[in-house]
């Protein structure tokens, strides 16, 4: 059987950054990614402020910086009765106030081609994890697609909220009652249409716009379970209803063609009660799947992965097995709060803001013009730093361990 010392399963941003800082600490590492490339559709091609710092603190900033990118420096709100800016991250003190906007393989390969540098790390592609191997009640390694094993000392559950790790850890798990669900579909974007991320919110409707530079990476919000129902008309009732929502996009919405064109993401909100447990420890949205409110999952994922490269690596170094569970534990014990408050705050919004707003009567105009929040806000224009410093940073930034700190590196 083939061995490890670290198992980290699935190739995403917390799995990736994970895997290179645990091998910049000199920790043995293998990193499992069932596809065969990172050349696909992502729905979060976000890179936020704190992240972006902590490429930073890893050296990786100039490599970064080559990628093509378009910075977010600000999100309005265009509602019936005008247009509010609501969050301003060019007000925060950060080495790069923005989110950045990349598609998510550029950032992947990039990572991968950093740790690739460190001798200790090894990406294994197209190595689906089909379940866990146990010795009693602990994880000792992972089943993989082709039959084999993979033995480690710990196994880290990065493989999204559809974890199959997670499914087989027999964690305890707490729900949310969740009453959206989101339509992702690109129109094309203009040079003189409105630039960063655009919220449209009006009676009975809500979606939002991101800038790709060519095109806008759009999101749909729709009620729970309403998917088959929209389906079930032509693509020409969608086409309709941006219409209605969005006058200046009418000359491009035959780019939708079908419902082909249009994905569903079926919208959980969820995290373990317990993280870890003997020879195992669950990440990102393994751990705690976002709702895409904020579109603040990666960057909390990333965040995960950084808390606990911290912590874990001594003890993974030492074969300290009674060292790596407190080391896990600890992990959730930072992380907890961060989540919980992102959580509260998203749970809060599906219930009080987003549900009431697609019950009202589609296409009613809002006749109370801007509400109060949005008119404080455009009012005292400081109070933008507040929602750019939850979306962009965070409640709890972590920043790279000495041990995985670098000069800029060279770029290839």
């Amino acid at each position: 059987m083939e061995r490890t010392t670290c198992c980290v399963v699935g190739g995403g941003p917390a799995g990736m950054v994970l895997g290179l800082l645990l091998a910049r600490a000199g920790v043995e590492v293998t990193v499992l990614e069932k596809h065969g490339d990172f050349l696909r559709d992502f729905r979060g091609d976000t890179v936020h402020t704190s992240t972006l710092t902590l490429l930073d603190e890893l050296g990786l900033w100039p490599r970064f910086d080559r990628l093509p990118y378009r910075a977010l420096t600000r999100v309005r709100v265009r509602l019936d009765g005008g247009e509010v800016t609501m969050a301003d991250l060019t007000r925060l003190d950060e080495p790069h106030p923005m989110i950045a906007m990349t598609p998510q393989w550029h950032l992947l390969d990039m990572l991968a081609t950093a740790a690739q540098e460190e001798p200790t790390f090894t990406l294994r592609m197209r190595t689906e994890v089909t379940g866990v191997v146990r010795d009693g009640g602990r994880v000792t390694g992972v089943r993989l697609g082709d039959g084999t094993e993979l033995a480690a000392d710990l196994v880290v559950a990065c493989d999204g909220r559809d974890s199959r790790v997670r499914a087989e850890s027999g964690l305890p798990l707490k729900r949310y009652d969740v009453p959206i669900d989101v339509e992702w579909f690109r129109l094309p974007r203009h040079a003189d249409d409105p630039d960063g991320g655009l919220g449209r919110v009006g009676r009975g409707r809500f979606m939002v716009l991101l800038d790709r530079g060519d095109y806008y990476q759009c999101a749909l919000v729709i009620g729970k379970g309403t998917d088959a129902r929209l389906r079930s008309g032509s693509i020409q009732g969608l086409r309709d209803l941006l219409a209605d929502m969005n006058p200046w996009m009418v000359g491009r919405l035959d780019s939708l063609e079908s419902w082909d064109d249009v994905k569903l993401l079926e919208v959980s909100l969820d995290r373990l009660r317990r993280w870890s447990s003997p020879g195992l420890l669950c990440l990102g949205d393994a751990a705690h799947a976002m709702s895409p409110i904020g579109g603040v999952g990666i960057n909390l994922a990333v965040q995960d992965a950084v808390a606990a490269a911290r912590v874990l690596a001594a003890p993974l170094l030492a074969a300290d097995a009674a060292g790596v569970a407190r080391a896990s534990t600890a992990v959730q014990r930072r992380r907890t709060a961060p989540t919980v408050i992102t959580q509260t705050a998203q749970d809060l919004a599906h219930r009080r803001v987003v549900a009431p707003m697609l019950d009202a009567a589609p296409g009613e105009k809002d006749a109370t013009s801007i509400p109060l929040p949005f008119r404080v806000v455009q009012r005292f224009p400081v109070l933008q730093w507040v929602p750019a410093r939850l979306v962009g940073v965070g409640a709890l930034p972590e920043h790279a361990p000495d041990f995985a700190r670098r000069s800029a590196l060279p770029v290839a």
